[in-house]
């Protein structure tokens, strides 16, 4: 069966049933999750941009924080069947974009603040993380296939990995 490919826009967050292939564009100090269950064919993903949602949280989209966008996935993939146990994450982005004379230091780390939060934030419901590709100073795009639950990378100015 062929997969449908469904692109996630920022701070959108979707789960679905395989067969699929998740996408999501210009991930720079963002972070790209995926969260996946092969045994239920259910698999998730996040379009993250800001570690927390302290203060912020009104009609912002779930999937726009750390804090907010990993329960979400893991409660929907639940939903859905997959067995928490069982559930695996990657992730990739969280790049810092920018280094400029005068910019606050609290701005220019939110991709390792946004790294290090989602990780926590994995940890904390025990989701076992299989894969990472973050950090650097390049953008990605990442497509995640139900059919090999591999996560192509693509770096700008690298090349593509999977992960």
């Amino acid at each position: 069966m062929a997969e449908n490919s469904i692109v996630l826009g920022m701070a959108d967050l979707m789960v679905i049933r395989a067969p699929a292939r998740l996408i999501t564009l210009g991930l720079g100090s963002c972070i790209g999750l995926v969260v996946y269950d092969t045994a239920a064919k259910v698999a998730g993903m996040a379009h993250i941009m800001l570690p927390n949602s302290r203060g912020l949280m009104g009609s912002e989209k779930v999937g726009k924080f750390a804090d907010t966008a990993v329960p979400r996935i893991i409660d929907d993939m639940l939903r859905l069947g997959a067995v928490k146990n069982r559930i695996r994450a990657k992730i990739a982005g969280g790049a810092q974009m920018f280094s400029l004379p005068g910019m606050s230091a609290d701005f220019l780390t939110v991709g390792a603040k946004n790294v290090s939060e989602t990780m926590l934030r994995l940890r904390s419901m025990g989701i076992a993380l299989a894969a990472a590709d973050t950090g650097g100073n390049k953008g990605r795009t990442i497509e995640f296939s139900t059919s090999s639950w591999m996560l192509k990378v693509k770096t700008l100015g690298k090349g593509v990995k999977e992960i």
